[in-house]
This record gives structure tokens, sequence and C-alpha cells, in this order.
């Protein structure tokens, strides 16, 4: 087994060529990129800026910033990783919210039939691996009247889909 390479890695889709897709490294916990954006070793995958979270591996165009809130979902729709802006933007800490359904946190923002399993179709097929980004309005489950634009990607290893969250409301604010 020594000298092996890791069982699981994210590939890309059917409908992305190779000079299309460009991957970026970053911690699951700051959203700090990974020293080099190479492959970190099996073993060195513990963040080195905040020494908290995992190296996770998504599309450079998805990948989170530093402001960033986001959550890290896993194929069951369990809350497996969070940023701690994504802890200040849901008011819950991180230890509250892993192993707990998405569902319990961020629901659709939009009323029509059909929108609560949009996002979670996007959620599962990202997990799966699919290439193609989503997005999504979302909303915290016991709040109305905050809506968020979701940016839904895969994620990994393991696999995963990583949901960055931009409150549009903070944006509309900066704007003005």
């Amino acid at each position: 087994m020594e000298g092996s390479r890791p069982a699981l890695r994210l590939v890309q889709g059917v409908n992305a060529s190779p000079a299309e897709v460009e991957w970026w490294w970053f911690c699951g916990h700051c959203a700090a990129p990974a020293p080099g954006q190479g492959a970190p070793a099996p073993g060195a995958r513990v963040c080195m800026s905040c020494g908290l979270g995992l190296l996770l591996e998504t599309r450079k165009d998805v990948a989170p910033r530093p402001k960033d809130a986001f959550l890290v979902i896993d194929s069951s729709l369990l809350i497996q990783a969070m940023s701690r802006h994504a802890q200040r933007l849901l008011d819950i800490a991180e230890e509250s919210a892993v192993n707990r359904p998405v569902g319990e946190l961020l629901v659709p923002a939009d009323a029509e039939p059909g929108s609560a399993g949009g996002f979670a179709r996007s959620i599962a097929d990202a997990a799966a691996g699919r290439d193609e980004g989503a997005s999504a309005v979302v909303r915290p489950w016991n709040t109305f009247g905050v809506r968020m634009r979701a940016r839904i990607a895969p994620c990994g290893p393991p696999r995963a889909a990583l949901v960055v969250l931009e409150d549009t409301q903070a944006r509309r604010l900066r704007a003005v």
C-alpha cells in the first residue's frame, strides 16, 4: 500500500476539456489557499494557516475566498464542515452544525413548488462529483426576508458539495 495513489480523486466531467477547468485547493475552515497549489500529501492536508480545516479541492471559479461563508455537505445532505463566516452568518457553531441535515440550516428562498428539490438535487449532484456548478437562492430555515445566493460545486476528497453563500443584502449595502 505504501506509495500508492489515493483511492478517491476529482475527475473532470465529460463536457469539460482539461484546458477549461482549473482546480484550486483551499482550507475547509478558513478558505486559505493551499501552499503551492499542488495536491497536498495525504498526511499533510491540515491547513497551515488556521490548523483547523482540511485542504479540499474544487474548481477555481467557485472556490471560496477567505471572507466567504461556505459549507461542505456530504452525499447524505449532512453538513461536514463550515467556515467561521458561515457560523456567524447562520448564527450556529460548527460543532452544533456538523452531521445535521442542511435543511435544518438552509432552505430555498423561493416559494414555488419544487424549489426545495432543486436545491437538494444540486447538492446531491455536486457531492456525487458531477462537474456542472449550480446556484440557488436560499435563506436560513427560521428567517424570512433574508435571501442569499448559493454557489454549489463538487469538492473533495472525500467527495462532497461545496456551498458558498453570498449575502445579497450585505452586497447591496456595500454598493450604496
